[in-house]
């Protein structure tokens, strides 16, 4: 999993709360399980008109958004259902972090399993965030996960947000649950060759004496 130390980039305000799974990717692209190839098909319905022309008017259509990789969103983010896809849909599009005032649990955790970084702020700076995306020159943030601060292009005060310790430490590291896994090897084959001197029966094809 790509790490997430700290990430600058274009952020665009998306002015939509209840964002559900189904708006970020609709049923019929779920027929792979791969990670990649889904951005195309990001909130779909919202960007594309059905002959596939661009809605001018959504805001990842706009020149000055088309390259964003940070979402300014509004509440209950994620919800809907448990399909990771949807993270993965947000990160192959190229978005590294969502900042809402609330998510929905599954997609909140989904997230941090897959790179991205979602940042809970009250409602007052969302909408502070949001008018600096629009007002701004060049609507440029930067997200500081190790600090915890978010660097607003105005240059005024930095925003600082919560994380749990434990999830900042695996997006930090690019751990998702098999690198977890991966990290205790050494003690999982200790274990292992311990187990199978104190307890050969155990071992597949290992027969009784």
């Amino acid at each position: 999993m790509q790490p997430f130390v700290k990430h600058t980039g274009i952020a665009a305000p998306l002015r939509i709360s209840n964002v559900d799974t189904d708006m970020l990717i609709p049923k019929q692209y779920l027929k792979t399980i791969k990670r990649t190839g889904l951005g195309a098909n990001l909130f779909d319905e919202l960007r594309f008109e059905p002959d596939g022309s661009e809605k001018p008017d959504f805001v990842l259509n706009r020149d000055r958004y088309r390259k964003a990789e940070i979402l300014i969103a509004g509440p209950n983010f994620g919800c809907g259902s448990s399909r990771e896809h949807a993270p993965w849909a947000l990160l192959d599009y190229g978005i590294r972090c969502v900042i809402a005032p609330s998510f929905a649990d599954i997609f909140f955790n989904n997230c941090f399993k897959n790179g991205i970084l979602p940042v809970v702020l009250p409602q007052e700076q969302i909408d502070i965030l949001m008018q600096e995306t629009e007002n701004a020159a060049n609507p440029v943030f930067t997200v500081d996960l190790e600090r915890q601060e978010i660097t607003r292009p105005t240059g005024n005060e930095v925003f600082t947000f919560e994380v749990d310790g434990f999830r900042k430490h695996c997006l930090l590291n690019g751990l998702d649950d098999i690198g977890l896994t991966l990290e205790k090897a050494t003690s999982i084959d200790r274990y292992e060759a311990a187990r199978a001197t104190q307890a050969p029966w155990l071992e597949r094809g290992t027969q009784v004496a």
